[in-house]
């Protein structure tokens, strides 16, 4: 193995651990805005780094820049969505949760259970 595939190895692993750690933040964290917060900053920098993984073996400069393009519009979109979730949640009256307070759960048909 060159050192040139072992870095892009380990960029790979390590974009994957935080695309892991994000989703485990989208389960076990309390409201909404922590988990907005847990997912998109641990898939932005995830992607990020499986692109800049992949970037070694593009097998051209077209291939490279439409992998940054891709990485580029999942940020906006991320970005985006994050937004919109939290507007809504904001605006149907989510407040953010505070240290001692139980987690949120889930209404189901309307019944809290």
């Amino acid at each position: 193995m060159t050192a040139v595939a072992l870095f892009q190895s380990l960029l790979i692993g390590a974009g994957v651990a935080f695309f892991v750690v994000g989703s485990i933040g989208v389960l076990r964290f309390p409201d909404v805005y922590t988990r907005i917060h847990a997912l998109t900053k641990a898939d932005n920098l995830g992607l990020g780094l499986v692109v800049i993984g992949l970037l070694p073996g593009a097998g051209s400069v077209a291939a490279a820049l439409k992998l940054l393009l891709i990485w580029g519009l999942a940020l906006l979109a991320s970005a985006c969505a994050g937004y919109l979730v939290a507007r809504a949640a904001r605006r149907r009256g989510v407040e953010p949760w505070r240290r001692g307070q139980p987690r949120q759960r889930p209404e189901r048909n309307g019944d809290p259970r």
